[in-house]
Protein backbone atom coordinates (compact mmCIF):
# COMPACT_ATOMS: atom_id res chain seq x y z
CA UNK A 1 0.00 0.00 0.00
CA UNK A 2 1.67 3.60 -0.99
CA UNK A 3 1.05 5.92 2.14
CA UNK A 4 3.57 8.47 0.97
CA UNK A 5 4.44 10.74 -1.91
CA UNK A 6 7.13 14.30 -2.05
CA UNK A 7 4.95 17.10 -3.93
CA UNK A 8 7.91 18.40 -6.36
CA UNK A 9 7.43 21.77 -4.53
CA UNK A 10 9.34 20.33 -1.73
CA UNK A 11 6.00 19.14 0.53
CA UNK A 12 6.09 15.69 1.77
CA UNK A 13 2.55 14.33 2.14
CA UNK A 14 1.85 11.00 4.41
CA UNK A 15 -1.43 9.50 4.64
CA UNK A 16 -3.20 6.62 7.37
CA UNK A 17 -3.86 4.35 3.65
CA UNK A 18 -4.27 5.24 0.02
CA UNK A 19 -7.44 7.10 0.17
CA UNK A 20 -6.10 9.22 2.56
CA UNK A 21 -3.22 10.10 0.84
CA UNK A 22 -4.96 10.70 -2.06
CA UNK A 23 -7.30 12.91 -0.55
CA UNK A 24 -5.09 14.91 1.48
CA UNK A 25 -2.76 15.35 -2.15
CA UNK A 26 -5.29 16.57 -3.80
CA UNK A 27 -5.93 19.51 -0.62
CA UNK A 28 -2.62 20.30 -1.38
CA UNK A 29 -2.69 20.65 -4.77
CA UNK A 30 -5.92 22.93 -4.27
CA UNK A 31 -4.19 24.90 -1.86
CA UNK A 32 -1.11 24.98 -2.68
CA UNK A 33 -1.08 24.77 -6.88
CA UNK A 34 -4.50 25.71 -8.07
CA UNK A 35 -5.00 24.31 -11.81
CA UNK A 36 -2.93 21.37 -11.25
CA UNK A 37 -5.09 18.24 -10.69
CA UNK A 38 -4.61 15.27 -10.57
CA UNK A 39 -6.65 11.26 -10.67
CA UNK A 40 -6.04 8.67 -8.01
CA UNK A 41 -4.26 6.85 -10.37
CA UNK A 42 -2.16 9.67 -11.12
CA UNK A 43 -1.36 10.39 -7.51
CA UNK A 44 -0.78 6.74 -6.38
CA UNK A 45 1.77 6.53 -9.38
CA UNK A 46 4.07 8.57 -8.30
CA UNK A 47 3.52 7.75 -4.30
CA UNK A 48 5.58 5.49 -2.72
Amino acid sequence: MKKRLNCPCGEYIEGENEDDLVEKTQAHLAENHPGHEYSRDQILFLAY
